[in-house]
């Protein structure tokens, strides 16, 4: 019994001091010099991949048209895929700034 009383008041004081301290950093958007570039190129290419969206719709769109009026499902098929992944990259340009803020805030809960 006086192995563990003595095991409690000489060991365990020590192991909490070797156990780090809570560290808290967070996002600096200051710390770099180009940051405000950076936002600045990022926001263009989400514009840029969002227009581009709308283009692969849109000839995503005529392609399975014409593959429909020719009887030709292969064709039509290929548009109608074209079409679900031009908007899934819209959704996904969209929600992007969304998605990495609430992933980021589940890395912080952990």
């Amino acid at each position: 019994m006086s192995a563990v009383l003595d095991l409690t008041t000489t060991v365990l004081p020590h192991l909490a001091a070797l156990v780090p301290m809570q560290v808290d950093i967070d996002p600096n958007s200051s710390g770099l010099p180009g940051i405000a570039q950076l936002r600045t190129i990022v926001g263009a290419v989400m514009t840029v991949g969002l227009i581009l969206s709308v283009l692969a719709l849109i000839i995503s769109a005529i392609i399975w048209g014409f593959g429909a009026n020719s009887s030709n499902p292969h064709l039509a098929g290929r548009g109608k895929i074209g079409v679900l992944v031009s908007c899934g990259a819209a959704i996904i340009c969209g929600a992007s700034v969304t998605l990495i803020n609430f992933f980021w805030n589940v890395g912080q809960a952990v």
